[in-house]
């Protein structure tokens, strides 16, 4: 049977077939990703690692439909992205996905309320609703003493939390963090994994992150080790 005849409700949250992507470097080809197939499911917390140059953060974008691969196929909630306009597929991934970046990206003039409230307010929400559900994810990230508090008197672990926080506010299918941890010691490090795997828990969403630190293979559900942009293994731990 093929994918396009599956009922719906039977298909992954995700699924990657035989994708590539390949980047130009000057006349040379590099094919950061070589036919990946993947399955990813509700309420799965799954990490991706290996060296630097497998092609993590380029699988992440894939899977982040922010990118298109070269060759392939991505389908998400049983919608096949290449049947996506520009507009449609902006709307999509904001209404699907939520981000978590190791840089943490938030306003520096904005709040941590603020800046969880963000994208809700790109979406069109009103503020009313927006400040309710931004409240509520602070709560969930344990932040919400700090809600009137910018960036820059926040730790690194309280950033990354607010980071959190602003994904899931979306009420998101999936949340991807590419290398969440990168930029903090192993005592946050631990700290936003826990977290993630604690919102994985409550809220019922997918989480999928990057890592280069193998300690941190121990709080997953399943691990897939990427290298040289093939899947080497994939392996269910729960």
């Amino acid at each position: 049977m093929s994918i396009e005849t599956v009922v719906k409700n039977d298909l992954p949250l995700l699924r990657l077939k035989q994708v590539r992507r390949r980047f130009m470097l000057g006349e040379t080809s590099i094919e950061a990703l070589n036919g990946v197939s993947l399955d990813i499911h509700s309420r799965e917390f799954l990490a991706v690692w290996g060296p630097s140059g497998s092609g993590k953060s380029t699988l992440m974008n894939i899977i982040g439909l922010i990118d298109e691969p070269s060759n392939g196929e991505v389908w998400f909630d049983g919608q096949n992205i290449r049947s996506l306009k520009d507009d449609e597929l902006t709307d999509f991934r904001g209404h699907k996905i939520g981000f978590v970046f190791q840089g943490f990206n938030l306003v520096p003039v904005l709040t941590a309320l603020e800046n969880v409230m963000l994208p809700l307010q790109i979406q069109g929400v009103k503020e009313s609703v927006a400040r309710e559900k931004a409240k509520a994810a602070l709560i969930d990230v344990g932040l919400e003493k700090f809600s009137s508090s910018r960036p820059d008197k926040l730790s690194g672990g309280q950033r990354q939390r607010v980071a959190i926080a602003r994904a899931l506010a979306v009420e998101p299918k999936l949340v991807i963090a590419d290398e969440p941890t990168a930029n903090l010691d192993s005592e946050n490090s631990r700290m936003v994994v826990d977290l993630m795997r604690d919102m994985n828990r409550a809220r019922g969403v997918t989480f999928v992150f990057t890592t280069h630190d193998p300690r941190l293979l121990e709080h997953v559900d399943r691990k897939i080790l990427l290298r040289d942009g093939n899947i080497e293994s994939d392996e269910v731990t729960a």
